[in-house]
């Protein structure tokens, strides 16, 4: 229950964050808009326009959560986080868009100097508002995404900060043109479009590689790799992969144990592997571990193995009617069987079919390539 509440709660903190971040950057770009237009600075209109992409990473962020933040089920099994991560690509896309479109916009101008505009100078108090309103929502936004763990968050923070940074230029190309520049408004647009468009190819690149799966950083795998080694029972490790999934990193990992140790005992392990990567890893959903008696990552069987059904068949034919309801139990370790095989005590006072036995063992193990050993014990 405590989990189904964290969760909750961190979905109304997202929803809020956008919220608020929507609320913000509506304000921000019918003031920027308004006097950019007014005050005839071609950046500062640039500037509102960058304002309104945040705006609509804002609504992005608000449908992805709710999207996102659905419950498994059985056409999603590992869950909806991928909706934040597509609507991520999607903003990173329209920013790249808007970016060339300002862009093409002050090369037209350029070419025209004679038309270029003068900006008033109220156009630098909207500048210098605007840095303080996107300066706190920066903060405001990352306190929250580090909370929740959200990536798309996240990026919306830095989203929100580039726009401080690019009132800051607006407000140096204003001062610039003031100061007898002509060319410093439309400078100041350029470098805007640009930041815009960086920030668009940073995030469809970031989400790219988590669509198709890319591993986690190297320095948190060698983490994720000494944390199951320092697990008892765990011998050894391959196989190591790892994905993320939204906030969400998801892992799987075959271990090696003792190969003489029984499968409920290697179970309890891999449950361990699971629970310690879990509880280390904030980030770290799931874990799935496969385990192995052996590092069998390299080897090529060139034989299938024996199958319990086939041993049976060799017992029954070597031993006739003493194989009859016999135990035997099966290793399968460096690409061969291994058979232990389970006598009653009783059998081991009957001295003549007691080397029966053991004669006919023997042949079998000299005659069947595929069975490297074959062990005898009693059983009370």
């Amino acid at each position: 229950m405590a989990a189904v509440s964290s969760e909750v709660m961190a979905e109304r903190l997202k929803r809020r964050a956008s919220l608020v971040g929507a609320l913000v950057n509506i304000l921000q770009t019918a003031i920027k808009l308004t006097f950019g237009i007014v005050g005839q600075s071609a950046a500062l209109v640039a500037d509102g326009i960058h304002s309104l992409s945040d705006l609509l990473s804002d609504l992005l962020v608000i449908i992805a959560v709710r999207f996102g933040s659905r419950a498994a089920d059985p056409d999603h099994p590992y869950g909806h986080r991928r909706f934040e991560t597509i609507a991520t690509v999607i903003l990173g896309l329209s920013l790249v868009a808007i970016g060339a479109a300002i862009i093409w916009h002050v090369l037209e101008r350029v070419h025209h100097p004679e038309h270029l505009p003068t900006p008033e100078p109220m156009t630098l108090g909207i500048a210098a508002l605007s840095i303080l309103l996107n300066e706190w929502l920066y903060h405001y936004t990352k306190r929250i995404a580090k909370t929740t763990r959200s990536k798309l968050l996240l990026a919306n923070a830095w989203h929100q900060r580039s726009d401080a940074l690019s009132s800051l230029v607006v407000l140096c190309g204003i001062v610039g043109v003031l100061q007898g520049y002509p060319f410093a408004d439309a400078v100041a647009a350029a470098v805007v479009a640009l930041m815009v468009a960086k920030i668009g190819l940073n995030l469809v690149f970031d989400s790219i590689k988590e669509l198709v799966d890319t591993s986690l950083p190297p320095s948190l795998v060698a983490q994720i790799r000494q944390v199951i080694l320092s697990v008892e029972g765990v011998k050894g490790i391959h196989l190591l992969r790892t994905r993320r999934m939204g906030e969400d990193a998801y892992i799987d990992a075959h271990i090696v144990v003792d190969p003489r140790i029984t499968v409920s005992e290697g179970h309890c392990i891999g449950d361990a592997v699971r629970d310690v990567l879990i509880s280390r890893f904030d980030d770290v959903l799931d874990v799935l571990v496969h385990v192995d008696p052996e590092d069998d990552q390299d080897f090529s069987y060139q034989e299938p193995a024996l199958s319990r059904a086939a041993v049976q068949d060799l017992l029954d034919a070597y031993l006739g009617d003493m194989a009859a309801g016999l135990e035997f139990r099966l290793h399968y370790l460096d690409r061969q069987t291994e058979v232990e095989l389970i006598l009653p005590l009783a059998l081991s006072a009957q001295a003549e079919s007691l080397a029966l036995v053991k004669a006919q063992c023997e042949l079998l193990q000299m005659q069947v390539p595929q069975l490297n050993q074959l062990v005898v014990f009693f059983k009370l």
